[in-house]
């Protein structure tokens, strides 16, 4: 095992897919190696950010990832606003485990077709794409935290406000 990859701490982490409805979750296990999905979180934002921060607690979280829906030429739009400003509001509630954005280009686009190629009938993937979104943000994250030896994506401060 190399210097970096033993820098890996132990401890399950969330996933998050913030979307305009729904929000949905993923977990890891212990070691940092697989992501599962949790749940579809639907409601208000207060609503949302109460649940999430409930699982966060729940499952003894060491971190949270959100994932920012940057465009393909790396720029951010509205919907990573989106994601930013919510991100800052979970980081508050989630205080003390630290929330990070990652680059989650494409990611709800790869969950459609992953269902789409397991079979699912295109109908009853608004129940799970949010999941299979958040799945595949986290994977990524765990991947490149164990790869790297250090947490993926930007540390989110408790403060932060979306940006312009």
């Amino acid at each position: 095992m190399s210097d970096q990859a033993s820098a890996f701490v132990r401890g399950t982490r969330i996933g998050v897919d913030v979307g305009a409805v729904r929000v949905g979750l993923a977990r890891s296990d212990a070691d940092g190696l697989l992501a599962t999905p949790v749940e579809t979180v639907t409601g208000d934002r207060p609503v949302q950010l109460r649940r999430v921060a409930d699982i966060v607690r729940e499952l003894e979280a060491v971190a949270v990832v959100v994932g920012l829906p940057r465009q393909l030429s790396g720029g951010e739009g509205h919907a990573a606003a989106l994601a930013r400003e919510y991100a800052g509001e979970l980081a508050r509630v989630c205080d003390p485990v630290p929330v990070r954005l990652v680059d989650e280009r494409l990611t709800t686009v790869s969950a459609h077709q992953a269902l789409h190629r397991s079979g699912r009938p295109g109908r009853r993937h608004r129940a799970v794409v949010d999941q299979v979104a958040a799945v595949m943000i986290l994977q990524a994250a765990l991947d490149q935290e164990r790869r790297t030896g250090q947490p993926a994506g930007e540390l989110v401060d408790h403060g932060m406000e979306a940006e312009a």
